[in-house]
């Protein structure tokens, strides 16, 4: 049996798609985190109180900040370390952030991959990660939320033109 030229169209319309999604695949498996534009790191002294770095965060809408010693980053602070070491344990909030922080966080650099930094943040639990130079300073602070964003920024007719429930399916090709 022979296949209408519907059926043909719509195996090239598959193969189309599939071509197009190895090579979303590919560009973000090779872009640098600074294709990403991450926001530059914030930092406090490891001597601020948690009731003003949580303060702070808030603020700014941050999700983690740096925190350092003579200059040199000892640790980050982030949302999880609120619920999980200042809520949880009921810590005074007048306490220094140095006693809640996580210390000696992982960083990567900003020519390393964003499949390497999704792969260090998946496998280490953690949803941020500082960006430093060759010196070792912190310039960014990536978040899992900048990765989304970056690989909807690569598909957003995919991902941007969904139904507003994920249970609504068109019926037909022209959504009817």
């Amino acid at each position: 049996m022979h296949a209408s030229e519907f059926d043909e169209a719509w195996d090239d319309d598959l193969a189309s798609r599939e071509r197009e999604e190895q090579q979303l695949g590919e560009v973000i498996l090779a872009a640098p985190i600074r294709d990403l534009e991450p926001p530059a790191a914030v930092r406090v002294p490891e001597s601020a109180t948690i009731e003003s770095v949580i303060r702070l965060m808030l603020e700014r809408g941050l999700g983690a900040v740096l925190v350092q010693r003579d200059g040199r980053t000892v640790g980050i602070f982030t949302e999880r370390d609120v619920l999980r070491r200042v809520v949880s344990c009921a810590v005074a909030q007048d306490q220094p952030v140095s006693e809640v922080m996580t210390p000696d966080p992982d960083s990567l650099g900003p020519d390393d991959g964003v499949a390497f930094a999704l792969n260090r943040m998946i496998v280490g639990g953690f949803r941020h990660i500082p960006i430093v130079d060759d010196e070792g300073e912190p310039v960014a602070m990536l978040s899992q939320r900048d990765v989304v964003a970056f690989i909807v920024s690569r598909m957003p007719k995919r991902i941007l033109n969904l139904p507003p429930d994920p249970r609504l399916e068109a019926r037909t090709p022209d959504g009817g």
